[in-house]
């Protein structure tokens, strides 16, 4: 069912949920390196014997770095009834509005982050990391930290440091942490810096809606140049 502009509105102004709720209910992974690449190929120095017999001359590719094999991306709530707005509150992220229980999908290829699985958070008090409620960070293929939040459940077995395909549920939309009662999904997107416990950057510091526009069209814009952008301009490194 489609959102009236006025519920719209409303949600959007709140400001919502921004941050995994802390504490032992939280759970981290820090991947060493970035999935989804892959070394460069090397060859061996060709000795006199080896110069003067042409099949074994290297072959043009030899030693050239294989490209990055792009990550499969997909719309985080699938359905063609969802709305969502280029702008959001106070920082850059978006609102993804749709029914509670709606599913809820990892959005790229890549390996959960961090998962909080208990709302903490207590209505009327300052915005801070127990605004998302209930949420899931993924670290894509691309180097690039997704995150959502304000979930009525996790999916059985998404945990911190499980790798996940685009388009495999990991959740639902919900109302949890501070959403102001409305039904929706919370994402950012932000470099995976050291400081990942930093809500403020987890919350999302890119602004989302020329990505989603492309994997709700199927297609596969990354967020990774975005990314590494804010990151080297904010000091914020991995």
């Amino acid at each position: 069912m489609r959102l009236v502009a006025a519920g719209l509105t409303a949600g959007l102004a709140a400001g919502c949920g921004n941050g995994p709720a802390e504490g032992t209910e939280t759970t981290w992974a820090v991947p060493t390196a970035t999935p989804g690449t892959t070394a460069p190929a090397t060859s061996a120095t060709a000795g006199p014997s080896a110069a003067a017999d042409p099949s074994a001359a290297p072959s043009p590719s030899a030693g050239a770095e294989k490209p990055k094999r792009q990550p499969a991306f997909a719309f985080p709530v699938p359905g063609a009834n969802v709305d969502y707005h280029p702008t959001h509150g106070k920082y850059p992220a978006t609102d993804l509005f749709a029914r509670c229980g709606a599913p809820v999908v990892a959005n790229v290829d890549g390996v959960v982050l961090e998962v909080s699985r208990t709302d903490r958070y207590v209505k009327g008090r300052p915005d801070g990391p127990l605004n998302g409620g209930l949420s899931v960070s993924v670290l894509g293929d691309d180097g690039v930290r997704y995150y959502g939040s304000h979930l009525s459940r996790i999916t059985a077995g998404i945990d911190a440091g499980v790798r996940v395909r685009a388009g495999q549920r990991i959740g639902a939309v919900g109302r949890t942490g501070n959403a102001n009662d409305v039904c929706h999904l919370h994402f950012g997107i932000s470099p995976p810096c050291a400081r990942t416990g930093d809500w403020k950057v987890r919350r999302g510091v890119i602004w989302p809606k020329p990505y989603l526009d492309s994997w709700r069209a199927g297609g596969s814009r990354s967020a990774a140049k975005a990314a590494a952008d804010w990151a080297r301009a904010n000091d914020c490194t991995a």
